[in-house]
């Protein structure tokens, strides 16, 4: 694995140029996104033309990542954030909430082809997914420390949800999804979900001053990382049965599947390792020596597959072998590793990092991020925008991580640490871990 080969002197998050420049652009991609709230609740998604998408309901996923959003949005006193912040949160506690039989839907579809077409993680309205219900975890979490009345109630409520409906202390970690009405488990279980559920731990924990949430973050971690992506050389298996054996052929007919891909997907990896570096900096959990080391293991595994199709950037997903097999860049796993090489350079102070964060970058800023603020989601093989894996552009999620939290402290989560001030402070003394932050009560 090589990065380039210029000389590090300081390093670009402690530059006042570079630290505008994201935050500007951040302010940038909130602005692209208002076009997206959909008067009866919720986020459409939206095209390159800021126009909604035909046929496709508003997301639970896409709202409560409008919630994150907007509330970073909010603490960095952003115009128009707190309106889209007001926006989601009300479509969270009004038409995504099943009163009912508790959780939220995953969609607002009313009919059975919008509601497959919009469903995120392939549930729709008719299930409930621990992947969209830990989002709302995390919408609420940073809607709390944004200092938004009625987040806490909300947090509250998705916590219970979470920890009652998904949670198996049995198995360190969580089941994948139910009937609308808690029957019918499915007999599958994720890492994708179970990876969000560490963020939305994380975030939790910090959010309440509640230690048991990172404590669970590191069970999850434990079960997922040291144990199966370390045998596995550092290729993350991605699905399991209930029992939480191996499907290594799950999905082999549909490897551009957004959710659930065959093989082994390296923008995961990157999204393991930023949050192994934040859950290695905590100081709520313990955490062994592992921790850190596999961060840097599995970006380390990651980006030494940059280009290996020929290509400038990471394909989508390899086999076991580390073969591509789907070889459409994505945006995410681009962010994914500004975030995972920007948190290791802050604890680990190697170079290296720096040489990849700068790279990352520069490839973003060539390929992905578009003038008017959005990031193109997609580029086919001829490295034109492609919707392949993804319609539109419809995500700010990935986007805001990339560009605010290589310019905050590791620890604590993102929002917490923003509404503490951490983005003015002086960065060539705040940025490592530890060194800000007391929980928000």
């Amino acid at each position: 694995m090589s990065a380039d080969v210029t000389a590090v002197d300081t390093p670009w998050v402690q530059r006042a140029t570079h630290r505008q420049w994201a935050v500007d652009r951040f302010g940038r991609m909130l602005d692209f996104v208002v076009a997206s709230a959909a008067p009866g609740g919720g986020f459409e998604y939206l095209g390159g033309d800021r126009r909604p998408l035909p046929g496709r309901a508003p997301t639970l996923l896409l709202t409560a990542r409008m919630a994150h959003a907007a509330s970073l949005g909010s603490v960095l006193g952003l115009p128009g954030s707190e309106a889209l912040l007001r926006h989601a949160l009300d479509s969270l506690a009004g038409p995504f909430r099943d009163a009912e039989h508790g959780g939220w839907f995953g969609t607002l579809a009313t009919d059975a082809a919008t509601d497959a077409a919009a469903g995120d993680g392939g549930e729709g309205r008719g299930r409930k997914a621990a992947y969209e219900h830990v989002h709302v975890v995390l919408a609420a979490s940073s809607a709390l420390a944004a200092g938004v009345p009625g987040a806490r109630e909300l947090l509250d409520e998705a916590l219970d949800v979470v920890g009652t409906r998904f949670w198996v202390e049995a198995d360190g970690a969580l089941s994948e999804s139910f009937a609308a009405d808690w029957s019918d488990p499915e007999p599958y279980r994720g890492a994708n979900a179970n990876m969000h559920g560490v963020e939305a731990f994380l975030a939790a924990g910090d959010a309440l001053g509640d230690d048991r949430w990172h404590e669970r973050a590191l069970r999850v971690c434990e079960r997922l990382v040291d144990r199966h992506a370390r045998e596995h050389g550092w290729l993350l298996p991605e699905h399991f049965d209930e029992r939480w054996v191996e499907q290594p052929d799950h999905n082999v007919d549909d490897p551009d599947h957004p959710f659930r891909p065959y093989g082994a997907t390296y923008g995961h990896s990157l999204e393991w390792a930023r949050l192994l570096c934040a859950l290695h900096a905590s100081p709520r959990v313990e955490t062994p020596g592992w921790v850190l080391d596999s961060a840097a293991a599995l970006t380390r595994t990651a980006l030494s597959a940059w280009g290996v199709d020929g290509r400038e950037g990471l394909v989508y997903t390899v086999d076991w072998q580390r073969r591509p097999v789907s070889t459409v860049r994505l945006h995410w796993p681009v962010c994914e590793g500004i975030q995972a090489t920007a948190a290791l350079r802050a604890l680990t102070g190697d170079d290296e990092w720096e040489r990849w964060y700068r790279r990352l970058w520069d490839h973003a800023a060539r390929f992905f991020v578009a003038p008017d603020g959005s990031w193109v989601n997609e580029l086919d093989e001829n490295g034109d925008e492609g919707f392949a894996v993804w319609p539109g552009r419809p995500d700010v999620y990935h986007g805001a991580g990339a560009y605010l939290a290589p310019l905050l402290p590791v620890w604590p989560f993102m929002t917490v640490a923003a509404a503490e001030g951490a983005l003015t402070r002086d960065q060539s003394a705040t940025h490592l871990a530890g060194e800000v932050g007391r929980p928000v009560r």
